[in-house]
C-alpha cells in the first residue's frame, strides 16, 4: 500500500512495487499552448515586457516613468560600451529615488555622481557628447520602432 509522508517542505512518497507495475494514467501535454508561455524581460520582438515580474515593480512605482526612461536607454544603446549614452537618464533615476528612502533604500556603498564621472571618466573623454548628439540626430531621421533592438 502507498503512502505519503510530509517531511519539512518536501513530500514523501511512498510506492509499493504493485503500484509502480500499474500502466500511468498521466496525461502529458508535450504540445506548447501559447496561454502557457509566459514571457520574459524581453519579449519576442525584442521589446522590453514592463509587465514582467523579474523588475520587482519598478516600472510602476513613482520613478517609474524615470525607471523606463533609463532602462529603455541601456536596452536599445549601441554605444561603447554599452550604455554610456545613458548616464543623464541613471542620474535621473538615482535622483528621483533618492526622494523615496523607505520604498528604495540606499545601496550600502553609495557613489556619488561626481566619484561615479571619475570612475567611469569624464564625459568628454567618454565622447558622450558626441555620442548624445549623434543619437539625437539619428533619432530624428528614424522612427524609434523600426530600430533592431540588441538583447
Amino acid at each position: 500500500m502507498s503512502y505519503c509522508m510530509e517531511d519539512g517542505k518536501d513530500q514523501v512518497i511512498f510506492a509499493t512495487k504493485e503500484d509502480l507495475d500499474e500502466p500511468s494514467n498521466a496525461i502529458i501535454n508535450l504540445e506548447e499552448d501559447e496561454a502557457d508561455h509566459q514571457p520574459g524581460l524581453i519579449l519576442p520582438n525584442g521589446d522590453i515586457n514592463w509587465e514582467c515580474p523579474c523588475l520587482g515593480g519598478m516600472a510602476s512605482g513613482p520613478c517609474g516613468v524615470e525607471f523606463r526612461e533609463a532602462f529603455s536607454c541601456f536596452h536599445y544603446s549601441k554605444a561603447e560600451p554599452k550604455g554610456s549614452d545613458c548616464y543623464d537618464a541613471f542620474l535621473t533615476m538615482q535622483d528621483c529615488m533618492s526622494q523615496y528612502p523607505q520604498l528604495y533604500p540606499p545601496a550600502k556603498a553609495s557613489i556619488e555622481p561626481d566619484e561615479l564621472r571619475q570612475l567611469s571618466g569624464a564625459q568628454e573623454d567618454l565622447g558622450l557628447s558626441q555620442i548624445k548628439g549623434i543619437e539625437e540626430s539619428s533619432e530624428m531621421s528614424t522612427d524609434a520602432g523600426s530600430s533592431n533592438p540588441e538583447s
